[in-house]
């Protein structure tokens, strides 16, 4: 969903080959695998479910889709400290497209990747930051209040939240980068019927709070009733999304 973000950040960027790339929270590597497609050589670390990074590593496994850059690709569990390597030139590229402003607490977090990630990076190399635009030009925001609604705040402090206007700027700030320019993008969520829809969300993570909180069963109820709102006549599901971005350079 998050591919224009993607293109347009190493479109921006100009990023080609004999650039290393490291992407934070890298999921299941999609970002990872435009980067490579672009010649880059792609490093991904993730601390997160385990059959997500194995689809990163197969996606990005060497000969497919024709990127021979991709034989460079690694995916790292863990922190970013286990991504560095010594007999390597530092990354010319950090990536942290996990969008800010998804769950309360989750900038502190992201600081604390970032503040591990920096020294491993050039003097000077750019690092991208991704957060959600205002609520009201992103119609997913509806649909993800039932994550807030359902989640307990005490006990689930990773529950979702809108975003902040500065939430990018201030994480940035506290890692010791410095902004270098910013955008906005637009990222519609599209999927086949309301089934999909919610299959989709649920992926994401950004309701697990809410299902320890109730049950699935309750989760899956009010996040079908919330998606009907944006079910088109044909049982697509369309909602329009603006999501911003940061670049900022490390010292």
């Amino acid at each position: 969903m998050l591919v224009p973000l993607y293109e347009t950040v190493y479109e921006r960027l100009g990023l080609g080959s004999g650039t290393r790339v490291l992407g934070l929270g890298c999921g299941s590597g999609l970002a990872l695998l435009m980067a490579a497609a672009r010649g880059a050589a792609v490093t991904g670390v993730d601390d997160g479910r385990p059959e997500r990074l194995a689809f990163a590593r197969d996606r990005l496994l060497p000969g497919r889709w024709d990127a021979p850059a991709r034989a460079d690709a690694r995916i790292v569990e863990g922190v970013p400290e286990d991504a560095g390597d010594p007999r390597l030139p530092g990354f010319g590229l950090v990536t942290a497209f996990e969008p800010i402003g998804c769950q309360a607490g989750d900038s502190a977090g992201l600081g604390e990747l970032l503040a591990a990630a920096t020294p491993l990076a050039e003097r000077g190399a750019a690092v991208v930051l991704a957060g959600w635009g205002p609520p009201e030009r992103c119609a997913t925001t509806s649909v993800l209040r039932v994550a807030t609604k359902l989640a307990d705040p005490l006990s689930s402090p990773g529950s979702w939240r809108p975003a902040l206007r500065d939430d990018l700027e201030e994480v940035a700030q506290e890692a010791g980068l410095k902004p270098d320019g910013s955008g906005r993008v637009a990222c519609p969520f599209g999927y086949a019927s309301v089934d999909s829809a919610v299959r989709g969300l649920l992926s994401t993570d950004l309701f697990d709070a809410a299902i320890a909180a109730t049950d699935q069963a309750q989760v899956d109820k009010e996040l079908t009733e919330a998606l009907h709102r944006h079910r088109r006549a044909d049982g697509t599901v369309w909602m329009p999304n603006v999501f911003r971005y940061l670049i900022a350079r490390t010292p």
